[in-house]
Formats: C-alpha cells, sequence, structure tokens
C-alpha cells in the first residue's frame, strides 16, 4: 500500500499549525488550532483507511469484495467531524461567556495554580 506524499505532506503542515495554533493563549487561536488539529486526524485516517474503491454497499452478495472501499474510516471520520463541531460549539460558548464576564479574549494564569507551583518547587527543587 503506497500513500499519496503531498497529502501526507498536507497533514503534516495541519498538524503543525493546529499544535502551534492550540499553544496560544488566545481562545480564538486555540480554537482554530483544535479545528485543524481535527481535521489533520481526519484525512490521516482516511488515508490509512486504504486506496480509492468501489462503494462497499453494492446490493448483491454473489460480488467479490476486492477493489472495494473501507466503510469503517469513512464511518469514523464522519462521527469526528460531528465531535469536532460539537466541542467547538461549546469552546465559542465558553470563549463568549468569558468575553461577557472579563471582556478579554486572553487566558490568565489562575493565582492558585501559580501558588501550587511555587510550593511544589520549595518541597522538592530538583524536579
Amino acid at each position: 500500500m503506497s500513500a499519496n506524499l503531498i497529502l501526507l505532506i498536507t497533514i503534516g503542515a495541519l498538524t503543525a499549525c493546529g499544535v502551534y495554533l492550540l499553544l496560544e493563549r488566545i481562545v480564538s487561536k486555540m480554537l482554530l488550532g483544535m479545528i485543524l488539529l481535527g481535521n489533520a486526524v481526519n484525512l490521516l485516517i482516511l488515508t490509512m483507511g486504504g486506496p480509492d474503491g468501489k462503494p462497499p454497499v453494492l446490493g448483491s452478495a454473489d460480488t467479490a469484495h476486492d477493489g472495494m472501499a473501507d466503510p469503517l474510516a469513512q464511518a469514523m471520520v464522519l462521527t469526528a467531524i460531528v465531535i469536532t463541531m460539537g466541542l467547538a460549539a461549546f469552546v465559542l460558548a465558553l470563549a463568549y461567556r468569558s468575553y461577557m464576564l472579563t471582556t478579554t479574549e486572553d487566558v490568565h494564569n489562575d493565582p492558585e495554580d501559580a501558588q501550587i507551583a511555587a510550593r511544589r518547587e520549595q518541597e522538592d527543587p530538583e524536579q
């Protein structure tokens, strides 16, 4: 089985851009990174599902299964698209609520988390 090199490079670029955007401190960039990463994984699943073929459901039982497309990869990608859109809607709702409360889109460090991290550094300085 051989994969399309251009498609694999596109998947790598989408993954790299998605991870970079996920590491940003702005909610809209995090959301875009999550969507890019989801699309990269969907393309990877379709690529690893095998080459294009005949439709998986032909309607007669006497035909051979050679050359048929794998329906599992297609079903997994369809499910992943729905889950990604639901997660994107949830993050948009959280971003809207956060913007209404703080009037900023930046994600700040929690003061309690900083205190816990400082206390952890004092307890075990070699880690």
